[in-house]
């Protein structure tokens, strides 16, 4: 067992702790909150000699999975690893939860652009080509999403809303049939993520314009941002983070950041995210609340000024 006191603000952390099997809720398994999940929980075992255990519940965008923490013990027993979602849905819906309340914020530990990409046969080599062309078409181009409230549907309404452009939503039950639409040149174009849309880029199905991170990701080396290319202050990505219930001991928030820092930051786990399109972020507590206000306010707005709503 791993003994360890830290001090912060005051507060401690016994030695005992962790003295029983650590939970971490996520969704169902075999996504993107899974896999993350995952690494960090061998990660974390391997380091602290103790089991942790990944809880998949799956369903209702999050909530079912966030519900379950919000109500647990802020004892570091229970802890919640979820995409951005989690504070997204509440946006779109009426929901129990208050995200930006209810959890205690450890670290921001992943994330992954999406990729703007278009079908070959659309005549534009940037972002700042397709919105010209957008603008001269208006309401002629669609675009390829899968659930509201989605990666897919809020990094292109998002471009849409900064572009002052018209585009029309075709809307998908998966990522499988809207890819496989925009292949075969019944939609123009979508936000993808690197791991759908890589292969199709490298064999030239599919024409990569731009990622929609801040800054050039190494995922996609070489390709211009949505903001350099046309778009001056455009960003979205997919972001993994992990909670506690709100209440947890800023000693208690302070440790499991840096346990969870010191597994991000280890050659094995960096190079498995990277080879699935992710890259690793490992931010402090004070990072991770300020992204969820920051998101929250930005992709409100575009929630609100196109009124969407859950399905």
């Amino acid at each position: 067992m791993l003994a360890c006191i830290a001090a912060h603000g005051g507060a401690t952390l016994g030695q005992d702790y962790p003295s029983k099997p650590v939970r971490i809720v996520t969704s169902e398994a075999g996504g993107g909150n899974d896999f993350a999940a995952r690494l960090i929980a061998n990660g974390l075992s391997r380091n602290l000699g103790q089991q942790i255990i990944v809880d998949n519940r799956g369903g209702a965008s999050g909530m079912i999975a966030g519900d379950i923490v919000a109500k647990a013990p802020p004892d570091g027993y229970t802890l919640l690893l979820y995409s951005g979602t989690i504070w997204i849905v509440p946006l779109l819906q009426q929901v129990p939860l208050n995200p930006l309340k209810d959890f205690s914020p450890i670290t921001l530990a992943v994330s992954s652009p999406n990729i703007l990409v278009v079908h070959p046969s659309l005549p534009v080599k940037s972002a700042k080509e397709l919105i010209a062309l957008a603008k001269a078409r208006p309401g002629e181009l669609n675009y390829a999403s899968v659930g509201t409230g989605s990666g897919s549907h809020l990094s292109a309404e998002l471009f849409k809303s900064m572009a002052g452009i018209q585009v029309v939503r075709i809307q998908y039950k998966g990522s499988a049939p809207a890819l496989n639409d925009l292949l075969g040149g019944r939609v123009e174009f979508t936000f993808g993520t690197s791991g759908s849309t890589a292969s199709h880029v490298a064999s030239g199905r599919l024409r990569a314009l731009a990622v929609t991170s801040a800054q050039p990701s190494a995922v996609f080396p070489g390709l211009s941002t949505v903001a350099a290319s046309g778009l001056p202050g455009y960003e979205y990505r997919n972001t993994y983070s992990l909670f506690a219930p709100a209440g947890a001991s800023a000693a208690l928030v302070s440790f499991l950041n840096q346990q969870v820092l010191k597994v991000l930051n280890t050659a094995e786990v960096k190079e498995r995210f990277f080879k699935s399109g992710v890259e690793v972020i490992g931010s402090s507590p004070e990072q991770l609340a300020a992204t969820m206000k920051a998101e929250t306010s930005s992709m409100g707005k575009v929630i609100r000024e196109a009124g969407i709503r859950a399905d």
